[in-house]
């Protein structure tokens, strides 16, 4: 069938069969379809939307545009397992959950992304590592995983190429945020990646990628419903990004965030919820441990052992980092030359942050990127920032910036200072502030299965 006519049917919300969808898929694969279609294609989804079994036809249909992983062949004793965010701003669960899940039996072939407007990327903090490579051949990436147990790289050439182009012509097209395209996005290259089992991390509120509760909730059951449609255990949780999920935020900061937690030296209490609420429901439905308690018991054992922190540094130097990174990593890091304090202008207990200004206040700083061609300075970034529920004095530090000048650092402290709302009451917990800011305790909002 010509793409045109694909078009025309999804355009007068026609139900498209499995075979228009592959035809369409092979299509952009083989740079059949321009993308002045693939841009009609995918305005006509964003409006019309999907069925199910559409969504799991152009999820299965973009896996298939590369490579799948097989497994098989490594005998390995442990279920594939891997989760995935929408991502946040000091989000660093994936540095620490892929070694927990390593040290727990399980095997974690993570494909990550870059920073994408005021979120940060996996990627981009590992690349504040030395060496670190998270561009390798499908070959070694698999050889890591086997002899590790955990690998965290980039999207390789060969897995899901479809995804790349469409995904290119969504960015420019304001059709990224079409919930069945997003679905499809991230099942392919997880289906790809050859996954037994997949939890998914759905930010909800002022930080998070989808504007609503709703849009969130439903993102996340598509997501649910078309991986386990296609075959692959999938849960999802809505998580609160209401404030940073750490107290900081920037890459190389971030990375550090991730050592003093595998090592025990700091755990943040709504970073170390999510850590485990994902790793516990990975370890659990994938079949490895009977009961919730058992799988968390034996998480705690791997950061109590050193066994988590120790596959971290494993996984660092299989991927070119320094061999001595966990047990050196402060002479490792990039040093911004500028350290600078943000200075609260009233008192009171912080009710309200507005935490996708936080995470602009970081690109800005040179964290994250304007344009897909700016370079990310990994020093930059932001400590200690203050936690919703604190009290608060005028005068007291509610966060320390990192930067490159002076200049840069005191826009930085204006932006941040008008991100956070103070009152002399605290939030109600169950209803939250007046501007809908969640209790700072209520990070794990709701379960999808």
């Amino acid at each position: 069938m010509l793409p045109q006519e694909i078009i025309r049917k999804k355009r007068d919300a026609e139900i498209l069969s499995a075979d228009d969808i592959t035809a369409f898929i092979r299509g952009v694969t083989d740079n059949v379809v321009s993308e002045s279609q693939i841009a009609a294609f995918t305005m006509a989804t964003y409006f019309n939307g999907m069925t199910r079994d559409e969504a799991v036809a152009l999820t299965f249909a973009m896996r298939d545009s590369g490579r799948v992983l097989d497994w098989a062949r490594f005998n390995l004793n442990g279920p594939v397992v891997d989760k995935h965010s929408t991502g946040g701003v000091g989000d660093t669960v994936s540095l620490m959950l892929g070694p927990m899940l390593a040290a727990c039996g399980a095997y974690v072939p993570m494909i990550s992304g870059r920073g994408l407007g005021h979120t940060g990327g996996t990627l981009d903090k590992l690349d504040s590592i030395p060496g670190y490579q998270t561009n390798i051949t499908t070959d070694k990436f698999q050889e890591v995983v086997r002899d590790v147990g955990v690998a965290i790289i980039g999207q390789t050439a060969e897995l899901a190429p479809a995804d790349k182009r469409i995904y290119a012509t969504r960015d420019v097209t304001a059709t990224v945020e079409s919930i069945p395209l997003i679905t499809a996005s991230i099942l392919s290259k997880k289906l790809a990646a050859g996954l037994d089992t997949l939890v998914m991390d759905v930010k909800v509120g002022s930080g998070a990628f989808m504007p609503t509760l709703e849009k969130s909730r439903a993102l996340a059951k598509s997501i649910v419903d078309v991986g386990n449609g296609a075959g692959m255990k999938t849960t999802a949780f809505l998580t609160d990004m209401n404030e940073l999920l750490a107290p900081c935020a920037g890459n190389a900061i971030e990375v550090e965030c991730a050592i003093d937690y595998l090592t025990g030296k700091s755990r943040p209490a709504r970073l170390h919820e999510v850590t485990m609420a994902l790793s516990i429901e990975l370890l659990t439905i994938s079949g490895l441990f009977e009961t919730k308690m058992l799988a968390s018991e034996a998480l705690m054992r791997s950061l109590s052992s050193g066994r988590a922190a120790e596959i971290f540094g494993k996984m660092v130097a299989s991927l070119g980092g320094p061999i001595n990174f966990v047990e050196r990593a402060a002479d490792y890091f990039p040093k911004a030359p500028v350290r600078y304090p943000v200075i609260a202008t009233e008192g009171g207990i912080l009710v309200g942050i507005n935490t996708r200004a936080i995470g602009m206040a970081v690109v800005a700083l040179g964290g994250g990127r304007a344009r897909s061609a700016d370079r990310i300075d990994p020093s930059v970034g932001l400590q200690q920032v203050a936690v919703l529920g604190q009290r608060l004095a005028k005068g007291d530090v509610v966060a320390e910036i990192a930067a490159r000048t002076q200049t840069e650092a005191e826009r930085a402290a204006a932006s941040i200072i008008s991100a956070m709302h103070f009152s002399d009451a605290a939030p109600d917990p169950a209803t939250g502030t007046e501007s809908g800011d969640r209790n700072p305790s209520n990070v794990i909002i709701e379960q999808l299965r």
